[in-house]
């Protein structure tokens, strides 16, 4: 929830910006405008630093323009590489499946016999096509050989190739035009030329006198754009933040789709042990959470367990939960569900809870009782809350919930010892995942944290992991700086990051400690409440769950 304090705090921007060809990012708050250090130098000064994004071909042509935002805050720009003319449109064929399941979807991906077979008909059909075997770099846990795909022509632009499209369907294909610039295929990095193009935020907590915080708006259920909620609280930055529910078929549209603690205060359970990055005014850190929820009675009245906070029951986006259907561990873009749950709502859910069947009870402050209703859908008592029990919970709710009883609710997040998380004002959490960078090495837990699956062909692989797309990533560098990522991408003159791609960026910038916030169309930097990237979703900035806000300091 955004805090009235800062809602008229207006950034006071020091435009201090200078183009920097392989620079390091300036320490925060040092004036740009002073000549650039040698690089043996800045190496000096920051080890862990390279001098240029370890990205594509070394050689490429790399500029970094440095904004002085605040004392111990910059923003850098980065632009990368130039346009490759090797990169082309083609037409990718969705391959039918070949499982017994009627409903199995086709895939971009399949054996070589399969995919030869594809190639061959659509060749016949006077579509020329051609197999191509796709692997992918290795990551932690996944990655290596993900199988083949199909594809046909070679076009300048993307118009140019609707009629092959139309040809392949006509066939009885699925198909779509592609460019080329976003394939992530290991060993294709070394030789790329780009272009990419990137912002880096840099808040140096020995210098900023503001704060980093998170914001989800007026309430969770609703959706708002990160420049709104950066223009809303007056914040000198902005960056989307974690996974959201975007379908109402999985939920509430805003609803993290994992952990998040705003002002101390939790609102959303974690996703299995997926990663988040747990902010302290301006120190942060990257921690694996876990829940751990109840509800307890007064006496001997008994212990249930709570399944989650301010979520439509039954629906678990993103998995990750118990006795959750199909599975418990981590299923990212997937929406599990659970027949039988208890779930807590909090006034930050928004005016009304989910409506439904099942048992709804409301709580005063003092845990107290004041109605059991046999529907679900009601208004959160100020200062209290409410919970909300379907399937056989609905009755083991109600056996402990007799008006004017009094109940406690846990809604505990433990770290990965089992030490329950002290949240305290000015504690955020923010969702996200996979791992990219531990410790300082390479740590890309992708199926760890649900992004490989085993039952598509390594299709949600090879779209989201392995294939260039926008990326948002945050992270801390060995100087306990915090820095927040935007790269651009699903453009030919910005081509994204594979995950890989994004794990080598955090580590050029010296990150020790990083992981992959929500990307896509979500992902949007903005300044002063003006959106300084380029986001890729063809209506504009999109809506989303919640923001990072950097925040400028009170005024003395």
């Amino acid at each position: 929830m955004i805090n009235p304090n800062h809602r008229h705090h207006r950034a006071v921007i020091t435009a201090l910006a200078v183009s920097l060809p392989f620079a390091f990012l300036a320490p925060a708050g040092a004036s740009t405008a002073a000549p650039t250090a040698p690089v043996a130098d800045q190496q000096a000064a920051a080890p862990s630093q390279s001098a240029h994004l370890d990205l594509g071909a070394a050689d490429q042509p790399e500029t970094r323009t440095v904004t002085t935002l605040a004392p111990g805050l910059t923003r850098t720009a980065i632009s990368r590489g130039t346009p490759n003319q090797d990169f082309f449109w083609t037409a990718e064929v969705a391959v039918p499946s070949t499982s017994p399941d009627p409903d199995a979807p086709a895939s971009a991906l399949s054996s070589q016999a399969q995919a030869q077979l594809v190639a061959d008909k659509l060749t016949a059909a006077g579509v020329p096509a051609r197999v191509e075997h796709v692997q992918s770099p290795q990551l932690a846990d996944a990655g290596g050989d993900l199988g083949y795909r199909v594809r046909a022509g070679n076009f300048s632009t993307k118009a140019d190739g609707t009629t092959t499209v139309d040809r392949i369907k006509a066939a009885g294909y699925k198909s779509s035009v592609i460019y080329t610039g976003w394939d992530g295929d290991a060993g294709s990095s070394e030789d790329d030329r780009g272009p990419w193009n990137l912002q880096v935020l840099t808040i140096d907590p020995k210098e900023f006198r503001g704060n980093l915080t998170s914001s989800f708006g007026p309430n969770l259920e609703d959706r708002e754009t990160t420049s709104s909620l950066a223009a809303a609280a007056g914040a000198l930055a902005a960056t989307n933040g974690g996974y959201f529910v975007m379908d109402p078929a999985a939920g509430a549209p805003g609803d993290p789709a994992g952990a998040a603690v705003h002002d101390g205060k939790v609102l959303s359970e974690p996703v299995g042990d997926r990663p988040s990055l747990v902010i302290d005014k301006n120190k942060t850190s990257v921690q694996r959470l876990h829940w751990h929820g109840t509800v307890t009675g007064a006496g001997q009245a008994g212990e249930l367990p709570l399944d989650g906070i301010n979520r439509v029951p039954g629906l678990i986006r993103n998995c990750g939960g118990t006795d959750d259907t199909p599975t418990n561990l981590p299923l990212h873009d997937f929406t599990c569900t659970d027949a039988d749950e208890i779930i807590a709502f909090t006034p930050e859910y928004g005016p009304t809870t989910p409506s439904g069947p099942g048992l709804e009870v409301l709580l005063d402050a003092q845990g107290t009782v004041t109605a059991v209703n046999h529907t679900r859908g009601a208004t959160v008592p100020a200062g209290g809350q409410t919970l909300q029990a379907i399937g056989a919970d609905a009755d083991k709710l109600a056996a402990l919930a007799a008006p004017g009883a009094k109940l406690k609710v846990n809604t505990d997040l433990l770290d990965g010892s089992g030490k329950t998380l002290q949240p305290h004002a000015g504690t955020d959490v923010v969702n996200g995942g996979p791992t990219l960078v531990e410790n300082g090495q390479l740590n890309v837990t992708a199926k760890r944290d649900g992004m490989a699956r085993t039952n598509d062909s390594n299709s949600f692989f090879y779209g989201w992991v392995h294939k260039r797309n926008p990326r948002t990533i945050a992270g801390v560098d060995a100087q306990g700086r915090t820095l927040i990522v935007t790269a651009d991408g699903r453009q030919t003159t910005s081509l994204g990051l594979s995950i890989k791609e994004a794990a080598d960026v955090a580590r050029s910038l010296g990150m020790v400690n990083a992981i992959n916030l929500d990307g896509g169309g979500s992902t949007t930097m903005a300044q002063g409440g003006q959106v300084v990237n380029s986001p890729s979703d063809a209506t504009g900035e999109r809506p989303v769950g919640d923001a990072l806000l950097v925040l400028p300091g009170r005024k003395p």
